[in-house]
């Protein structure tokens, strides 16, 4: 009989002997250091002795005991081996999955132009897509990596800068005055799209402080189109229900392809929101989602860095 229900006791057992403690253990195995110690305790009651001595204080708070250093020979054996197994019977041809989360606006207009570069590099990686606007629990495995724009701060994840970015004002090309140059004063006078996205410390402009700027009387401005979804923000825009502010990566293809206008490019709206490569340190372990991380920080289009933006 093999007592494979103590494998996960056996891998707290194994990596708080390499490391010297819970919590260089813990951060391997992407648990806390209290279910490390728990996981030793219960194979100690198992076995009927202590299998560490433990100090209070110094780098190695923890030595296997003379009983513990012999079988952790085995054990670390034993893991190698189990590991070894696994990828056999996976086989060579196995393709590696890489489940990728992000918002229905930044997939669509961003991020699905992007994937047959990915898919060259790395033919034998699949990518699926998690597409959703809440906040995914990565830290819990729910995807392994995500794209989010925000602040750059998420309990239990790497969140890594890729790109900043900022606010522009754009509009159908239908919309555009054909007997007149596009001016902030025009701009004021077209039905206004708002987005009602909660932005949180993101420095992100209404239409009164955007004209403002310009020197355009902000009466009036609060009326127009309120939408509280940046993706439908981008699709009134595109449908040509008016004018929208609106992040400039998440309307990059629609701009490329000329289906939406820059309105007065020369006006920038930089904010303190960034794009981050977000993932759980367990997750970047795995080599399919380090290589995709690795892509997506590179390949990343580099838009003009926010003030105040890290």
């Amino acid at each position: 009989m093999r007592f494979l229900t103590r494998l996960k006791s056996l891998q707290a057992l194994e990596a708080a002997a390499r490391h010297g403690s819970f919590v260089g253990a813990a951060s391997e195995l992407d648990v806390t250091p209290a279910a490390v110690g728990q996981l030793v305790r219960s194979l100690e009651d198992w076995v009927g002795y202590p299998l560490f001595r433990r100090a209070r204080s110094g780098a190695e708070r923890l030595t296997p005991t003379d009983e513990a250093r012999e079988a952790l020979e085995d054990i670390a054996q034993g893991l190698d081996r189990l590991e070894a197994g696994l990828r056999k019977l996976r086989g060579r041809k196995a393709r590696a999955i890489v489940v990728v989360t992000a918002s229905q606006a930044l997939v669509a207009n961003w991020l699905l132009g992007k994937l047959d570069d990915f898919a060259a590099k790395y033919p034998n990686i699949d990518v699926r897509l998690d597409v959703s606007d809440r906040v995914i629990d990565l830290a819990q495995g729910e995807a392994d990596i995500g794209i989010r724009c925000g602040m750059g701060s998420w309990r239990g994840v790497k969140a890594t800068r890729i790109m900043g970015e900022e606010i522009i004002a754009v509009c159908h090309h239908k919309l555009l005055p054909q007997d007149r140059q596009v001016t902030a004063g025009w701009i004021a006078g077209q039905t206004l799209i708002h987005d009602g996205t909660p932005h949180p410390n993101g420095d992100f402009p209404a239409w009164s402080e955007w004209l403002a700027r310009l020197g355009v009387n902000h009466e009036g401005t609060g009326h127009g189109l309120r939408i509280n979804s940046t993706a439908a923000v981008i699709q009134a825009a595109v449908a040509a229900r008016g004018v929208a502010l609106v992040r400039k990566a998440l309307v990059e293809q629609e701009v490329e392809s000329g289906r939406l206008v820059h309105l007065l490019p020369r006006h920038c709206w930089p904010v303190k929101w960034a794009y981050f490569a977000v993932a759980s340190p367990k997750a970047l372990r795995r080599s399919e989602v380090s290589a995709f991380h690795k892509w997506l920080v590179k390949s990343a289009v580099r838009l003009p860095e926010a003030d105040g933006g890290s």
